[in-house]
């Protein structure tokens, strides 16, 4: 596949993922906020996008690297870097898919599971039980 296609599913991926992220911390955090009435949408949408950016922006990148480097063995993976961009392309349509998915319904879950048990999933199919750094 050409650099310049999967540079675009990239960013379009990700801003998808980010997209289901936020829809999803938003109406866990704000839902309760928007529901007694102490806020109104508008607001919890400014709260939220502020504080969603801070977070992002000031600790985004521990987290990052713990999902990069942390989940799965970095020597089992490097032995098929294309097929591991793939897989990860995959882990963010599917990552957000569920999101989106369980925000439409209402399901509270966890992003950072979600995130985790797609990278761990992919991991386990395409590379074995042993890729997967489980503790």
């Amino acid at each position: 596949m050409d650099f310049d296609v999967v540079l675009v599913l990239v960013v379009v991926l990700g801003l998808y993922m980010t997209f289901s992220i936020g829809a999803n911390d938003v109406a866990n955090a704000m839902g309760t906020s928007v529901g007694s009435g102490a806020l109104t949408i508008k607001q919890a949408i400014l709260i939220a996008a502020v504080l969603e950016f801070l977070g992002a922006f000031l600790v985004g990148g521990f987290v990052t690297k713990t999902v990069r480097g942390d989940i799965l063995d970095a020597q089992v993976s490097a032995s098929a870097p294309l097929f591991v961009i793939y897989g990860m392309l995959a882990v963010l349509a599917a990552a957000g898919t569920w999101l989106v998915v369980a925000s439409r319904m209402g399901w509270l879950v966890s992003t950072t599971h979600t995130i985790v048990g797609a990278i761990a999933g992919f991991g386990l199919v395409a590379f074995g039980a042993d890729a997967v750094q489980w503790d």
